[in-house]
């Protein structure tokens, strides 16, 4: 998840999706992942505060800030590269698994009143993002880290 002060997503010459101040969330979705940890996910996206107050703290959540949320399908983060120069992806769900779940995570966001933007599942895609901060963190619903 980076906080951004803007975002692009585009497929090919098609721009998908804008949006403006807010999270943008590039989502790797696990083999053993679940509707659970989809929910948990858009829960923690809206409610994890990392942006701006008035004196310019990281104390404010999407909620709070009217942000929006980006959410990218992104099967490479569940990429493994400790074992030679080609990553495995043997951890990756399915797309029949993953994509169902991404929505999810979108759905579940909006419930919670955030504006959601999305990419388009497992289309190559270009993300141009304004990374504010910067800040990048790393959210794990299984919490191994």
């Amino acid at each position: 998840m980076q906080r951004v002060r803007s975002a692009r997503i585009a497929v090919g010459a098609e721009s998908v999706a804008e949006m403006g101040p807010g999270l943008l969330a590039l989502v790797g979705v696990a083999a053993d992942d679940g509707e659970q940890d989809a929910r948990e996910l858009a829960r923690k996206l809206v409610h994890l505060r990392v942006l701006e107050d008035d004196a310019g703290r990281m104390n404010r959540s999407l909620l709070e800030a009217g942000g929006t949320l980006g959410v990218v399908s992104q099967f490479t983060l569940l990429g493994d590269a400790r074992k030679g120069r080609r990553p495995s992806y043997t951890d990756a769900a399915s797309p029949e698994v993953a994509a169902p779940l991404v929505e999810l995570v979108m759905r579940c966001a909006r419930d919670h009143g955030v504006p959601v933007v999305g990419g388009r599942f497992g289309a190559s895609m270009d993300v141009h993002l304004v990374n504010h901060g910067p800040v990048t963190l790393l959210l794990d619903t299984a919490k191994t880290f």
